[in-house]
């Protein structure tokens, strides 16, 4: 073997998906999947159970055992996936468009735009997430979709502490000033220049918040904050398991899966900023 051939491999094996991130886009992909199309994962209906059948442990038949109304746990924790997730998606979209758009004209325009959206950023960051998330959706009432908008707006301001410092690093580069000397627009530097270094950290960023999202949601679905009973939100199903004590399953199986979907969510995070 020569040199050349035993350093090709060696760049093959670095480049190769690490087990831990195998793994999970595996369970993220198997959550999508439940969120897209549950019924291919359980023939039990979610809302409707059997009372003879409450409170039973998991086994073969209910992975997840049943609730007090005798309803699986498992088909609960499956159609209530698609609220956590779409909730999750829409408040990550939120803070990524007008978080992105802020700190692009802060970092990028400058001057007295800086000026006011840095102030505007500051004021945000010393409030905390979850309280702000609180006020927010209090004001505009308990519902999921409201859950989702207030956690979007609440973190707006890391996206936009992130994209005006990506923003300021490229515009002093080299590369853009040789740009702008050879006649290119303040538009095509924004768009050729400054957005396709950003991205990637500003990716890494959105799959985090994503994780970060789904416990915030989740959170104020168990305080009550989102869509009352009988939705199947995971924050709901764990609020509605902590009254039966004696049925520890009701709070682990959705706990757990709100858990395991958050850790693979930093897991891909992580590899994102390291392999880039």
């Amino acid at each position: 073997m020569t040199f050349y051939q035993y350093e090709a491999r060696g760049s093959d094996r670095s480049e190769a998906l690490p087990n831990s991130v195998i793994i999970s886009l595996t369970l993220l992909i198997i959550i999508i999947a439940w969120a897209l199309a549950p019924e291919l994962f359980t023939s039990q209906d979610p809302y409707i159970g059997n009372t003879s059948h409450k409170l039973l442990a998991p086994s073969l038949q209910y992975w997840f055992g049943t609730d007090h109304l005798g309803r699986d746990l498992f088909a609960r924790v499956v159609y209530g996936s698609w609220s956590s997730v779409t909730s999750a998606a829409i408040a990550v979209v939120i803070g990524l468009v007008f978080g992105g758009l802020l700190g692009l004209v802060s970092g990028f325009v400058g001057g007295w735009a800086d000026v006011i959206v840095a102030r505007l950023v500051d004021v945000l960051l010393a409030i905390p997430n979850f309280l702000l998330a609180v006020v927010i959706v209090s004001s505009l009432g308990f519902q999921t979709v409201n859950v989702a908008i207030a956690t979007g707006v609440s973190s707006v301001a890391v996206f936009a502490r992130l994209m005006r410092a990506e923003a300021l690093k490229t515009r002093t580069s080299v590369f853009v000033e040789a740009s702008g000397l050879l006649g290119g627009s303040k538009w095509h530097i924004l768009l050729w220049h400054v957005l396709p270094n950003a991205y990637r950290s500003v990716l890494a960023l959105a799959v985090l918040q994503f994780g970060a999202s789904i416990l915030v949601i989740a959170s104020l679905a168990f305080l009550g904050y989102g869509d009352p009973p009988p939705a199947a939100d995971w924050g709901v199903l764990v609020s509605n398991g902590k009254d039966y004590p004696s049925s520890p399953w009701l709070v682990f199986a959705p706990a757990s899966v709100i858990v395991v979907t958050v850790l693979a969510i930093n897991r891909l995070s992580r590899w994102l900023r390291q392999s880039h």
